[in-house]
């Protein structure tokens, strides 16, 4: 799609965000294209979970508020979260640049990244932080630690926002590592937290290489928000069983 097409997308979800609905024919001759375009626009953005489409034109997508708190998160599959945490931080090196999304699976990324040397860590998360910061003053962790500002969100623990978002797009990364709520074949990776989704987006473009964390239960699994395609990420890392994780490539993800 044309660089003009993906601009018009922009517009018409800002102004969806905005009032909560758009038309169809007001649509039209804002941009002076087609109603037909429009109504492809509108086609491609619903196919991406980003809005609904109604007769005429289409309309915000009410988020279901199915995101546990970060306390209820923290206990669910507590056994996987720390394997896959685990085998995360093993794809870290010395002297990396990371970001890391909060998220409960990606806090246990955490105690892995203790002994890495000249690492620089880029996160939206308090539990993540406040670990690395209290580690630091016992100098098990020497690393750099970078935390973005933004709209606090005080059930999830997190960052979020258009300031927060404007502060992760002044960074070039080596790494992204990514929670997510939900994963299936035709909507890709997605979150209940619209601007949650908006920072991963930025994470994942912002970075040479980006993994999603998540046990298997989000597995087939879709929430309201696209944060990205399958083809968009290059690992998935994730729990086969209780004792063992794998890390897999966007090819193997795809094709299993």
């Amino acid at each position: 799609m044309s660089l003009l097409a993906e601009e018009r997308k922009k517009k018409i979800m800002s102004l969806i965000q905005e009032f909560g609905q758009v038309k169809v024919n007001q649509l039209a001759k804002e941009f002076h294209v087609s109603t037909e375009t429009i109504r492809r626009y509108l086609e491609e953005l619903s196919n991406e979970y980003k809005i609904k489409k109604v007769h005429g034109g289409a309309v915000k997508v009410e988020p279901v508020n199915n995101e546990l708190s970060m306390f209820e998160r923290e206990i669910l599959h507590i056994e996987e979260k720390k394997l896959i945490g685990k085998k995360a931080a093993t794809l870290v090196e010395d002297g990396d640049v990371l970001f890391i999304d909060e998220g409960s699976t990606t806090m246990q990324m955490a105690d892995g990244l203790l002994m890495k040397e000249g690492i620089t860590v880029i996160t939206n998360s308090f539990p993540i932080a406040i670990k690395l910061m209290e580690r630091e003053e016992l100098r098990s962790f020497t690393g750099e630690l970078i935390f973005l500002g933004g709209h606090v969100r005080n059930d999830h623990f997190r960052t979020t926002g258009s300031l927060a978002e404007k502060m992760a797009k002044e960074f070039y990364v080596d790494k992204a590592f990514i929670a997510i709520d939900g994963v299936a074949n035709q909507a890709g990776f997605t979150s209940y937290d619209l601007d949650k989704c908006l920072l991963s987006q930025v994470f994942i473009s912002q970075s040479k290489k980006s993994y999603v964390l998540s046990d298997d239960s989000k597995v087939d699994k879709v929430a309201n928000y696209k944060i990205a395609s399958l083809e968009e990420v290059n690992y998935f890392i994730t729990n086969i069983d209780y004792s063992h994780t794998v890390a897999l490539t966007k090819e193997q993800w795809i094709q299993s």
